[in-house]
């Protein structure tokens, strides 16, 4: 992998609304076959994440977090796989076949994708949001290899990047 198929783009959300911006910009930007990774600490923002993305990826109707069904399939531009690995094992992850996923025709959004890192692409989209204080966020999105490289590069373009 080239450095240009590596990039990472930082921000810092002050509100909901300003998640919401990068999740649609996000939303915007992504293909069939996309894996989108996502992790924060509980309450960080990662499902109001997920439902302004997929709210822009054209989905209608309630978005929620998928805790106890694990996947949650949406219908959109695109389909959406709605993904929430914290209950699982690596073990247990491993079994569901997840692959059929990643590597299909919709858009994965895995949402405590670190604990089953081992078993996402190894081009991806990884979102951390870290909270910084009770309305702020700062959000690092990195992209590993072509497309996601070239949407953090987009993203900096439009938005700048922290330093």
């Amino acid at each position: 992998m080239n450095n240009d198929a590596l990039a990472v783009f930082t921000t810092r959300s002050c509100s909901l609304q300003d998640t919401q911006r990068l999740a649609a910009d996000l939303a915007a930007l992504s293909a069939a076959g996309m894996v989108i990774g996502l992790d924060g600490d509980l309450g960080a923002g990662k499902t109001a994440f997920s439902q302004s993305f997929a709210r822009h990826l054209g989905v209608e109707g309630v978005v929620n977090s998928p805790t106890f069904t694990i996947i949650k399939e949406y219908a959109g531009r695109l389909p959406l796989y709605h993904m929430d690995v914290y209950r699982l094992s690596l073990e247990e992850a491993d079994e569901l076949g997840l692959d059929e996923y990643f590597y299909g025709q919709g858009v994965c959004l895995v949402e405590w994708s670190s604990l089953i890192a081992e078993l996402l692409p190894p081009e991806r989209l990884n979102i951390q949001i870290e909270t910084a204080d009770v309305d702020e966020r700062v959000i690092t999105v990195t992209g590993i290899g072509e497309p996601y490289a070239a949407m953090c590069r987009a993203l900096t373009e439009k938005w700048g990047n922290l330093r």
